[in-house]
């Protein structure tokens, strides 16, 4: 059985899903729970510290503090004034901001962080001495988002400051001590460019490369649009395929681009399969129940590898689908 739920961050479930296979070598390879998501200490609900990495890669915060509200301030303090700016203190907060049916801010009014994320100066409960530097990202989600994407995205419309806030406790990610990116760039400073741009939205599977700017969308490959402007966003956000629209070249690549926030059914909580030569092989996606080879299928069921693909249908893909890092990069 899969974790049941499609939240866009990803189902905490996955970390108590664990794999082994026989790889190409021979050997035994294997794909532990722990690898695939934020480990919390949920104890009651038999989530644990990670074994193995003590404090957060590219940071400081300690592996055995990290909780719910190493992230989500638990009284939703943080909330955005008309004017875009965000406090933990001021006008009352009247509702949620995180959606596309949620009020603007006024003059007697406040909405809250999107998804409740803390702001600078936010100390966590759990007593881990780290005080966040940077602000929640601008974001908008559709009401409907937990859902099944075999017929349309579940479009989360990213504005502006995901990787800045990922840095909050990732911040070497981001730059070493000399400034430059240890990683991926990403963020404000990660620009797609003309080029990026162009084959993101050309990109459709391996090896069609007739997409139309117009429905080049994927929501396993979601873009910045690197925009605070919340109107744009509230009407962009969707779960019905309303707007499919594809990236341009002032589009950012951010942390969630490329992973889920909570956990997904691969290492390092990617959103697709990074260990794997194909994510879709003959036509359907690698199981154990289906043929495919054990290095591709990697320990999973089909159903498994379909759900943590978000349902979305393998016809959808080329019949050997390649990494999806291809959506910008064109290299199959």
């Amino acid at each position: 059985m899969a974790p049941v739920e499609l939240t866009p961050a990803g189902d905490f479930g996955w970390l108590k899903k664990n794999y082994r296979w026989r790889g190409e070598n021979g050997r035994m390879e294997e794909s532990q729970g722990q690898r695939h998501g934020h480990n919390i200490v949920a104890a009651d609900y038999g989530y644990t510290a990670d074994s193995k990495i003590t404090m957060a890669p590219g940071g400081n915060y300690p592996s055995q503090k990290l909780s719910c509200t190493s992230c989500h301030d638990p009284h939703g303090n943080y909330r955005r004034a008309a004017d875009g700016t965000i406090s933990n203190a001021g006008l009352p907060i009247i509702a949620s901001g995180s959606y596309t049916t949620s009020p603007e801010p006024g003059p007697n009014g406040t909405v809250s962080t999107y998804r409740m994320l803390a702001g600078k100066g936010y100390q966590d409960k759990g007593g881990a001495g780290l005080e966040f530097r940077a602000d929640p990202p601008a974001a908008i989600a559709p009401v409907s988002y937990n859902r099944d994407e075999s017929v349309n995205d579940t479009r989360v419309a990213y504005g502006a400051g995901m990787s800045e806030w990922c840095s909050n406790c990732h911040d070497r990610m981001h730059a070493d001590n000399s400034g430059r990116a240890s990683q991926h760039p990403s963020g404000k400073n990660a620009r797609l460019g003309a080029e990026s741009a162009s084959n993101y939205n050309s990109y459709v599977a391996s090896g069609n490369l007739n997409g139309s700017m117009t429905t080049a969308y994927n929501s396993l490959v979601p873009f910045e649009m690197g925009t605070d402007d919340y109107q744009t966003l509230k009407a962009t956000a969707n779960s019905n395929g309303s707007n499919r629209s594809g990236a341009n070249m002032d589009s950012n690549v951010m942390c969630l681009s490329c992973h889920r926030a909570h956990a997904s059914g691969f290492d390092s909580m990617t959103r697709w399969n990074v260990s794997a030569t194909f994510i879709v092989y003959n036509g359907a996606y690698p199981g154990t129940d289906n043929g495919a080879p054990e290095s591709i299928a990697q320990g999973r069921t089909s159903g498994e590898v379909k759900k943590a693909m978000y349902g979305k249908k393998a016809l959808s893909f080329a019949s050997y689908q390649r990494s999806l890092c291809n959506k910008c990069h064109a290299k199959d």
